[in-house]
């Protein structure tokens, strides 16, 4: 059975789309069939996984219609994308902003439960075809918004990613309190909260690890994830120029081999705090 993995926090720059596609890469190379569904109008993740195609195939990744045009007729799984090996996309575009006048004009306000039909909408798209995955993750703007609404109505887990820095910490605090409201006012819902995601400023800096602390004393010790991200100057070259492996590039050296082998450790424990899974078969 597929599971659906939100990438979450209220703070936007905190590295959410980085380590969400991260770990939907690293996913795949263990043989999960993952598809990223990116539901922010910004389309970062898109972005990063076409420029990863590019680098995989040598050629732009081709898109013929928008996710949008393809909402309207009904019908999402044509515009999945195949990356690479077991990794899919479900690429985004600026028009995606218009999805929310969308919904207006579809469920109008007199009808019963129009709310929840707005953001059950898309997920029941997703549903025709998510079997054929493993593993679903979503990317959501750093908002509150129908877009995220939309992918916590779909979800089944919550992983909150927060930055080491007291701003970060306080979107992750409200938005594990929205998901906590957003839970208890839904019904039809069942999602739980994979854990926090640390994510360093600086590596071995004091405020990293009294903010880790701060995490744990606020979210508890056990929800906190034992795989902390550190710095790694490395990912902003991947989101300039897509995910590298050994062989595309002549500047693939022992960041990327490290860099690698962090992401398969998280990857590892999401997969254990997501109830583990006997699919898959890891790519050597």
């Amino acid at each position: 059975m597929v599971k659906k993995i939100l990438f979450g926090n209220f703070k936007g720059g905190v590295g959410k789309t980085t380590n969400s596609v991260m770990t939907a890469y690293e996913l795949a190379k263990k043989g999960y069939k993952t598809l990223v569904c990116d539901l922010d109008p910004q389309a970062n993740s898109t972005q990063l996984l076409r420029k990863t195609y590019a680098l995989q195939h040598g050629e732009d990744m081709t898109v013929e219609k928008t996710m949008m045009v393809a909402i309207k007729e009904g019908d999402v799984e044509q515009q999945v994308k195949p990356v690479m090996d077991n990794l899919y996309l479900l690429p985004s575009f600026k028009d995606f902003k218009y999805y929310p006048d969308f919904l207006e004009q579809k469920f109008m306000p007199n009808e019963e439960n129009y709310k929840e039909k707005r953001m059950a909408y898309f997920g029941e798209l997703v549903h025709k075809f998510e079997d054929k995955f493993d593993y679903i993750i979503y990317d959501v703007p750093p908002t509150l918004s129908i877009f995220t609404d939309t992918a916590l109505f779909d979800s089944d887990y919550i992983v909150i990613v927060m930055q080491t820095q007291q701003r970060s910490l306080d979107g992750a605090i409200a938005f594990f309190e929205y998901l906590q409201d957003f839970y208890d006012n839904h019904t039809s819902i069942d999602f739980d909260v994979a854990g926090a995601l640390p994510v360093l400023m600086k590596n071995r800096a004091r405020i990293d690890t009294q903010i880790i602390a701060d995490a744990k004393d606020v979210f508890g010790s056990d929800a906190v994830f034992k795989n902390i991200i550190p710095h790694r100057e490395r990912l902003q070259g991947y989101d300039r120029a897509g995910i590298q492996e050994k062989g595309m590039t002549e500047q693939w050296d022992f960041h990327d081999i490290r860099l690698h082998q962090l992401y398969r450790v998280l990857t590892e424990e999401i997969i254990e705090r997501t109830g583990g899974s006997n699919n898959g078969n890891e790519t050597k």
